[in-house]
């Protein structure tokens, strides 16, 4: 921490001292020892541009080229005061003017000319196209990385931390070539600036040279080309380091390695382009005037180069042979590995080998997407995160059957027809749709798989046409929808509090550990899961929890209190927009029937009746509940609060999908009309 702080420190006073040169003069001296630091610096860069594997290990180069190069023009002003003012800008630049001129002005400036041209047009201009493109792809590319971490995810082929790493990184990336898009446009800027301030530097000097200090014609021209283009080329030296460094970091695609040995493996691997571009230019040598002293020790080091990399090829390859051996002997000898046979999975979904074409993106197939989109809709609509969905193939299976586990147990399977879409029936059957019969693997609904040309005929027909990824993500879903109570243990409720104390912390406070129990509170939250009462307002679920745990301890209790709480969301869940609520009710003969059947076992209220009434009682509700689905409504049962829970306790075997309500569950906004009355 305190060296973090320090670098801090030193980054602001080096970026203030360099604003300060732009206006004080500075001695000779001192400039001599600063362009030495420019030279460092920039070839310290690019030296670690080249041995980076990937951009974002050099994550602050975008800010390093802005700080160098306003670094770089600092030391332009200040030299150019000096050149200027004195005739005399140090024996940096003077050194470097003399080496590059050799007596002979006009070369010397041509010379620079040329560097200022490669540097401005083939390095720099190159190097800001390729930054450009690089962003645009990348940006465009996120969503596509997004899905493929979802999908390795929800395939358990990582963690939701390495997911996490993951998607950090690729926000990272794009970020990073974002700034090396404008990044790049203060080299391009540079490059124009060096040429502007040694022209400036050359018609001025001249100028106070002759007409104000007198100083004779030919020494004037010589004096000032000479340090007007040794303070470019101490300039342009760095400046090209640099934009080579930029290039270098934009153009390197993804690698395991730095460029040194990319450029050994990947340039000079192919031993036998070695040995025939040995042979060619031998020949070249022999056959014509250029003679063979000069092409042989070349020749002679590619043949050699090629044979070298062929005998390290063949001993790298025996070497992870013997280690592949070594490490899975090694493996088999562990006996820690044993314990990873009693993983359950929460979640299996098990498929034959025909319908691995709905499974594998590079056919095709999207049902690991639809998986990630599933887990986000169950997520939004009971306020649970469902676990990762293990996907794999069984042979076991028929190749178009498919098998969903929950913790090792299988709860639901299916058969698909490839190549055909499924038909549901609109209610009345017609002969003209043919097909192979089949049902409905998430309901159990009657329907036909039909081919291309007879699905036009299908829904022309009134008939619902889903594809086979639809059906198999629709059996998931609902299959998930009916165990969501199953799948929350301890571990999830424990995370879900984390998630609401992160913005409500004293309502979870109230609450856990001090008032209940992990375990009390997965318990009233599975119970609201199993009758398919969302969660996801955990805030009004916990506050009521702190409050009604002051009088009771008991789960069931517990969950009645919350369910009133939650009036408004179940009235919401079961009601149709604009129409009134269409409820079940119990004759008054019933309902005592049902109180006085009452029986307390073990703490949980259940009702004893006889046999005949109890299926006298069912089959009523089972023909008012059918009447109701026929209209197209939810069945919901209205009853008094005494009874709700052992009343539902006793319909669930024989009724599932019979939502059972009590009076104080209803919404005072709610419009409640007669759906039908239960009789003895």
């Amino acid at each position: 921490m305190k060296l973090s702080k320090r670098a801090d420190l030193l980054v602001i006073i080096f970026v203030l001292c360099v604003i300060v040169m732009m206006v004080i003069p500075i001695p000779k001296a001192l400039l001599d020892v600063l362009l030495i630091v420019n030279i460092f610096v920039s070839m310290t860069i690019l030296v670690v541009a080249m041995g980076s594997k990937e951009p974002l290990d050099f994550s602050v180069f975008p800010s390093m080229l802005l700080i160098t190069t306003l670094y770089r023009l600092a030391l332009n002003i200040s030299s150019t005061r000096l050149i200027l003012g004195q005739g005399d800008a140090g024996q940096v630049i003077n050194t470097f003017g003399e080496f590059v001129i050799g007596g002979n002005a006009v070369v010397g400036f041509i010379v620079f000319l040329i560097i200022v041209i490669v540097q401005f047009i083939v390095i720099t201009r190159g190097a800001e196209r390729v930054a450009e493109v690089a962003a645009r792809f990348t940006l465009d590319a996120m969503p596509g990385k997004q899905i493929a971490i979802d999908a390795d995810m929800n395939a358990g082929l990582i963690t939701e931390e390495q997911a996490r790493l993951r998607r950090r990184n690729i926000e990272r990336e794009a970020d990073f070539y974002g700034a090396m898009d404008g990044a790049s446009k203060f080299v391009k800027g540079d490059a124009i600036a060096s040429m502007l301030i040694v022209a400036i530097n050359v018609v001025a000097g001249f100028i106070i040279g002759v007409a104000i200090q007198h100083t004779p014609f030919q020494q004037a021209i010589h004096t000032y080309t000479l340090l007007s283009v040794g303070d470019g080329l101490v300039s342009q030296i760095p400046a090209l380091l640099l934009s080579t460094a930029t290039g270098l970091m934009v153009s390197r695609a993804a690698s395991d390695a730095n460029l040194g040995t990319d450029v050994i493996t990947q340039v000079f691997g192919y031993t036998r382009a070695l040995y025939v571009v040995s042979a060619i230019i031998f020949l070249l040598g022999l056959f014509t005037p250029i003679g063979i002293l000069p092409v042989l020790p070349v020749a002679a080091t590619a043949a050699i180069g090629g044979w070298r990399m062929q005998v390290m090829k063949k001993k790298t390859a025996v070497k992870e042979i013997e280690q592949s051996a070594r490490t899975k002997q090694a493996e088999t000898k562990k006996p820690e590995n044993v314990y990873t046979l009693l993983t359950v999975e929460p979640i299996e979904f098990e498929f034959g080998y025909g319908i691995i074409p709905l499974v594998d993106s590079k056919q095709g197939g999207d049902l690991l997407e639809r998986v990630v989109m599933i887990r986000r809709q169950l997520a939004i609509e009971l306020g649970v995160v469902i676990p990762m969905v293990r996907m794999r193939d069984n042979i076991q299976l028929k190749p178009t059957q498919y098998a969903i586990k929950l913790k090792g147990v299988q709860v639901a399977e299916g058969e698909i027809v490839m190549g055909h879409w499924l038909a549901l029936s609109p209610g009345v059957e017609n002969p003209a749709v043919q097909g192979v019969p089949g049902k409905d693997p998430a309901f159990g609904l009657p329907a036909v798989w039909v081919t291309g040309q007879m699905r036009v005929v299908a829904e022309a027909n009134g008939y619902t046409v889903v594809d086979p990824p639809s059906v198999v993500a629709t059996h998931l879903t609902e299959v998930l929808r009916r165990y969501a109570h199953e799948l929350l243990g301890r571990q999830e409720t424990k995370a879900l509090l984390e998630h609401v104390k992160a913005s409500h912390s004293a309502v979870v406070d109230d609450v856990y550990p001090n008032t209940l129990s992990l375990g009390q509170i997965q318990n009233v939250l599975s119970n609201l899961l199993q009758e398919k009462i969302s969660i996801r307002d955990m805030v009004t679920i916990l506050e009521t929890l702190a409050d009604a745990a002051r009088q009771t301890q008991d789960a069931d209790a517990l969950t009645e209190q919350v369910r009133q709480a939650l009036a408004r969301q179940i009235c919401n869940q079961f009601a149709v927009p604009n129409e009134p609520l269409s409820v079940i009710t119990l004759s008054q003969a019933v309902e005592e029937k049902v109180q006085q059947s009452l029986v307390n076992h073990s703490g949980s209220t259940l009702i004893g009746m006889d046999p005949k009434v109890s299926q006298t009682i069912i089959r009523r509700l089972q023909e008012e509940a059918e009447k109701l689905q026929a209209l197209g409504k939810t069945p919901v049962l209205l009853i008094h609060p005494q009874l709700r829970l052992a009343v539902r306790r006793w319909t669930a075997r024989y009724l599932p999908d019979l939502f059972v309500l009590s009076y104080n569950e209803l919404d005072p906004t709610v419009e409640i009309q007669s759906g039908g009355v239960v009789n003895l």
